[in-house]
C-alpha cells in the first residue's frame, strides 16, 4: 500500500503506469490508493498563500448561508475607503472572469463606486461571452448621473465582450403621473422584464449614515426623506431600497419613487454578488446578509471579521 501510494503520489505515475511496475491490476492500485488516504498513511495538506482567507470565506457561507464569500487582505490596517475599494475591485474583477458563463444574463447596479472600482481592475475578456449586461437602476435624476449610469453599463458590456441593456429613465421620480410615463416607454419596460431572467448580479451596498450627509444616497434623497427613513431604523440600502440591520425593507414613500430592480427580485437571482467593504459599511452589510438579499459577498478581511463578531455578539435566544 505504503508502495504504490509512494509511486502515485510522491514519483507522480499513472495508475497505469504503476500497474505495469507491479504486475497488479488496475482495480487493486486503485483500491490501495483509496486506503492509503483511509488508513492515514496519505495525508493532503494545503498551504494557504498569505493574503488568502479561506477559513474566512468558509464561515461567512456557513454563516450566512452564502453561495459565494471572497475575502481580501487590504495591506493597510487603516486604509481608506479608495484603497479598500481597488483591493475588493481586483477581487470581483476575478471573480466575474472566472464564474461568467456564455449568454448569462448579468445585472449592474449602475450607480456603484464598488462596480466601478472592479471594472478600472478588469481586462476585457479575450474571447464574445454573448452575455446582456443590464442596468438594473435608473440614472440617479440629472443628466449627469443618467450618463454616468449608461457609461459605466456600457463599459462593463464592452469588457465582457456582451450586450448592453440600458434602462432609459431616472432612478428616482417622484411625481406618480411622471413615473408610470417612463414606465410605459417600450425600451424601459423590454429592460425591466429581463431582471427576471439576470443570473448573476453585482450591486453595491449604500449605507445610510446617523449624519445623512455622508450617506451615499444623500446624493439621491433630501435630507428630510433620509431623515425619515433612518428614524424608521434604515442603514442600508440596495439599488436604493433601504432596509435595517436586520435586512427588514424599510417601506416609505421613496420605495414607490425608485425606477430600478426591487428587493425580492434581487433575492431571486441564483448568484447576487455584494462588492462592499470598510467600517462603516459594516450594518449595511449585515442587513442585506440577515435579509437574505444577497447570495454572495466580496469583501476585505477586517470587514469580514467584523461580519462575524456580529453573530457571536448577538444574545442567545430565549428558552422555550
Amino acid at each position: 500500500m505504503t508502495k504504490v501510494a509512494r509511486l502515485y503520489h510522491e514519483h507522480g505515475l499513472r495508475q497505469m503506469e504503476i500497474v505495469g511496475r507491479l504486475g497488479l491490476s488496475q482495480s487493486t492500485v486503485s483500491r490501495l490508493i483509496k486506503r492509503a488516504h483511509d488508513e492515514g498513511i496519505v495525508r493532503i495538506t494545503i498551504a494557504v498563500p498569505s493574503g488568502v482567507h479561506s477559513d474566512l470565506e468558509d464561515q461567512l457561507e456557513s454563516s450566512f448561508g452564502l453561495r459565494d464569500a471572497v475575502v481580501v487582505e487590504v495591506d493597510e490596517p487603516d486604509a481608506s475607503s479608495e484603497r479598500i475599494l481597488k483591493y475588493i475591485g481586483a477581487a470581483a474583477a476575478h471573480y466575474v472572469e472566472t464564474v461568467l458563463q456564455r449568454g448569462e444574463v448579468v445585472g449592474v447596479s449602475s450607480w456603484s463606486r464598488a462596480l466601478l472600482a472592479m471594472m478600472q481592475e478588469m481586462p476585457r475578456m479575450p474571447r464574445t461571452t454573448n452575455a446582456k449586461v443590464v442596468q438594473m437602476l435608473g440614472g440617479i435624476g440629472d443628466p449627469s448621473k443618467d450618463a454616468h449610469a449608461s457609461a459605466l453599463t456600457q463599459q462593463f458590456a464592452r469588457l465582457v465582450r456582451g450586450e448592453p441593456k440600458y434602462l432609459p429613465a431616472p432612478g428616482v421620480v417622484r411625481a406618480t403621473e411622471s413615473r408610470q410615463y417612463f414606465l410605459d416607454d417600450r425600451f424601459v419596460r423590454e429592460t425591466i422584464e429581463l431582471f427576471s431572467s439576470i443570473s448573476l448580479a453585482l450591486v453595491g451596498v449604500g449605507a445610510v449614515a446617523a449624519d445623512y450627509r455622508t450617506s451615499s444616497s444623500a446624493v439621491v434623497f433630501s435630507s428630510s426623506e433620509l431623515t425619515s427613513a433612518i428614524r424608521r431604523g434604515a442603514v442600508g440600502d440596495l439599488c436604493l431600497r433601504f432596509f435595517d440591520v436586520n435586512g427588514t425593507p424599510i417601506k416609505t414613500a421613496l420605495d414607490d419613487a425608485v425606477i430600478g430592480i426591487s428587493l425580492e427580485q434581487l433575492r431571486k437571482v441564483p448568484r447576487s454578488v455584494a462588492v462592499a467593504g470598510g467600517k462603516e459599511k459594516v450594518p449595511a452589510i449585515l442587513g442585506a446578509l440577515r435579509g437574505g438579499w444577497i447570495n454572495g459577498l466580496i469583501t476585505d478581511r477586517l470587514t469580514a471579521e467584523s461580519l462575524l463578531r456580529s453573530i457571536v455578539a448577538e444574545p442567545a435566544a430565549p428558552a422555550a
